[in-house]
């Protein structure tokens, strides 16, 4: 990931980079097509975890040339071409952070006019927000690692998914070599340590007579 970071910022700044970073010393700055395709290689997962890595200044480098490309007129008359008046169309709300459909109104100049499938309403978009390839934009986090034996003691309050996919939380009461005991509502349970997250803020509440967790919120 670092290597392909370190190619992504040389591609857009023209800055020359080292052999081990993907850009050899002295070579001239890539087209903004050949980055295109580095970062297509990647899912959005992917993406999202090499832009993490930037700096502000990398990221706002890579908008700007993201903006420039994507104002070229060849490229929003490509989209145009492949559009018509009642076609039903896939498009990326950013607002929302979702795709969403709908059908195609009037093709103006620099946005389309649509129906939004779900509310009904009148939206004007811009050309390359439509999905026209069908692209899988969801980013999918890696799943959690867990917490292993040395990061617990005695008394700490964690969480777990049950097998119902339900959150639950309680106090260790004791660990064990693969699992910890604790304490979840009036049970005993054993959890294996890849199942347990760290709980950011919790609190204990007297329910029935019981102590019990009610758990605010919790991280990985």
């Amino acid at each position: 990931m670092a290597a392909r970071l370190v190619c992504v910022v040389a591609l857009t700044t023209g800055r020359q980079g080292d052999s081990a970073g993907g850009v050899s010393p002295g070579s001239a700055p890539l087209s903004f097509t050949t980055l295109i395709r580095i970062v297509l290689s990647m899912n959005f997962s992917d993406v999202l975890t090499v832009l993490n890595e930037a700096s502000a200044f990398e990221l706002f480098r890579l908008r700007a040339a993201i903006s420039v490309a994507l104002d070229e007129p060849a490229r929003v008359r490509a989209i145009q071409a492949r559009l018509t008046l009642g076609q039903s169309i896939e498009y990326f709300d950013a607002r929302a952070n979702t795709l969403r459909c709908g059908t195609i109104r009037e093709l103006r100049r620099k946005t389309v006019l649509i129906i939004d499938r779900d509310d009904g309403k009148r939206w004007l978009i811009d050309y390359p927000s439509i999905n026209l390839n069908g692209a899988d934009v969801q980013i999918r986090q890696p799943a959690p690692r867990g917490l292993n034996r040395h990061e617990i003691a005695v008394g700490d309050v964690v969480g777990y998914l049950d097998r119902n996919g339900l959150e639950r939380s309680g106090r260790v009461t004791r660990r064990n070599d693969k699992t910890v005991s604790m304490v979840v509502g009036d049970q005993q349970w054993r959890v294996d340590y890849s199942l347990l997250h760290r709980v950011m803020e919790a609190d204990i509440v007297e329910v029935g007579g019981m102590a019990e967790i009610e758990c605010m919120a919790a991280v990985n």
